[in-house]
């Protein structure tokens, strides 16, 4: 028996092969999803119109032969546009022998939709910013110590006119990123928009995550400006503490000669309560939390 084994395999197989032969001989029907592509253009025209990313065509035909579509789907329906302008509307069934692939091995039964409508009109082009469509999401005690980078951060855009400009910016594609706790540096590709052409067709993205902690700047000297000659302002205490917030390597590059703290010698003199608010430049890339004292006493002299 088990000598006679490998010759019972080989007759079950080749009976499933001629099952399967025979099966595929008879007339089946299909749908099939075919993406559609607008092609030839006239030369510096385009259309910005929205249309179906793919049409439902409904087939019949052997089976074999439909196999042969179905693996195929990634075929194009094209529609060649040639030297129309304006509003156009087609019939998809008057392209059929334009896509031979497709009429020529099966039977067309339906195509859904039929009919397209779409804008052809002249390409302009413009010099836009690129702007990011992040959703970000760090790690507890994490986040961006810096804006985020792009390079570039411009592209020449060419589409059509009424579209273009209207367009404020070129946005790239959605992307998410979760849990992030350290840089990234990342290729994003511009967003796809119907009938526009990008110069630059990817940016580079630069992601300075860092854990985000808070320092103390002590002892910063406050300094009264636009005081006339002849008069002198004394602050009382001439000197505050700042606390800011920021990412961990970016507060540790930070000393006192980086902010700039100020009272402004009008402010003094239009003051009522007996003290003043100082004002506080900090380094770019860190937020101001507290300022204490939050108030300064002052004392004003004249000179004879």
């Amino acid at each position: 028996m088990k000598k006679n084994l490998h010759i019972i395999i080989i007759s079950v197989i080749f009976s499933i092969i001629l099952w399967i032969s025979i099966s595929l001989s008879n007339d089946y029907y299909t749908t099939v999803q075919i993406p559609i592509r607008l092609i030839n253009f006239p030369k510096g025209y385009t259309t910005g119109t929205s249309i179906p990313n793919d049409i439902s065509v409904k087939l019949k035909g052997k089976g074999w032969k439909l196999i042969t579509v179905e693996l195929g789907v990634e075929s194009n329906y094209l529609i060649p546009v040639r030297k129309k302008v304006g509003k156009i509307t087609v019939n998809l069934y008057n392209y059929l022998v334009e896509n031979h692939w497709l009429s020529s091995n099966v039977e067309v039964i339906n195509i859904s939709p039929d009919t397209l409508s779409f804008f052809v009109e002249k390409t302009v082009k413009r010099k836009l910013p690129i702007v990011t469509a992040l959703n970000l999401d760090y790690k507890a005690g994490y986040g961006l110590a810096s804006p985020v980078k792009i390079a570039p951060d411009f592209t020449l855009v060419t589409g059509p006119a009424s579209y273009l400009k209207a367009m404020k910016e070129v946005p790239t594609e959605d992307i998410s990123m979760e849990n992030l706790d350290n840089k990234i540096i990342k290729q994003i590709p511009l967003k796809n928009i119907p009938g526009m052409k990008y110069q630059t067709g990817k940016v580079l993205v630069t992601l300075d995550v860092e854990k985000i902690v808070d320092r103390n700047i002590d002892n910063l000297f406050v300094k009264v400006i636009d005081v006339p000659k002849d008069r002198n302002v004394i602050l009382l205490p001439g000197r505050i503490t700042v606390t800011i917030r920021g990412g961990v390597e970016i507060l540790g590059r930070i000393n006192t000669s980086d902010f700039n703290a100020f009272v402004n010698y009008r402010e003094v003199v239009l003051d009522t309560l007996g003290s003043v608010s100082p004002h506080v430049d900090i380094p770019p890339n860190v937020s101001l939390l507290s300022v204490k004292p939050e108030r300064l006493g002052y004392i004003i002299k004249k000179f004879n």
